[in-house]
């Protein structure tokens, strides 16, 4: 049985933690081995480096150290949890990989694009998901729906957030393998989305 790897990303607020969780379960109880991961964090590196990333504000960060952090925990992500599961044949959903870095520093923060690619490449060893869903919302919704102190990322405010949707939706159109989702919908109705998009192409 081949491996299979999808991650989910899109605007804060679109709802992904509870989709990753659901879809992990739909894959489990179709006999699948399922590792449920985020970018960043899921290794120690990772998550020492997710704290400083989204909630050691009085950290200074520029943008280009900003996304050299997220390489450095994706770089190691992929290294010990990614690639050893898929190679084993089993399933890794992941909530945010490498498009996040590209439009939230790339397409908001002022980045070159391409650049940002070529240390993705790197760090990713090139490993692309089988299918990406992008959760898409209006901006003012997707602020409405952020709860708690807001982290780095969030407290940019709706200008930024802007930028994000729409870097999210113009990288979304240019994926071989990615599926735009309207996160305004129900819960349920986001799931059997995913699931009928899964099953069209074969990736049970």
């Amino acid at each position: 049985m081949s491996g299979v790897f999808i991650s989910l990303d899109g605007v804060d607020g679109g709802g992904k933690s509870t989709q990753v969780a659901l879809l992990s379960e739909w894959y489990r109880q179709r006999g699948r081995t399922v590792y449920s991961l985020r970018d960043p964090g899921g290794t120690k590196l990772g998550d020492s480096l997710r704290e400083i990333l989204l909630h050691r504000q009085e950290i200074p960060l520029s943008m280009k150290s900003e996304m050299l952090l997220y390489m450095a925990s994706r770089a190691e992500l992929v290294a010990s949890q990614i690639l050893p599961a898929i190679e084993a044949g089993e399933v890794v959903v992941c909530d945010r990989y490498l498009l996040a870095n590209i439009v939230y520093q790339g397409h908001a923060g002022g980045l070159p694009v391409d650049a940002i690619r070529s240390v993705g490449a790197i760090a990713t060893e090139g490993l692309q998901p089988d299918l990406t869903f992008v959760f898409d919302l209006p901006v003012d919704v997707a602020l409405s729906r952020l709860q708690g102190e807001a982290d780095r990322l969030e407290s940019r405010g709706a200008e930024y957030m802007q930028r994000v949707r729409e870097g999210f939706l113009t990288e979304s159109q240019q994926l071989p393998a990615a599926c735009i989702l309207d996160a305004t919908q129900p819960i349920p109705t986001i799931h059997q989305t995913i699931v009928d998009a899964l099953l069209s192409r074969n990736l049970a």
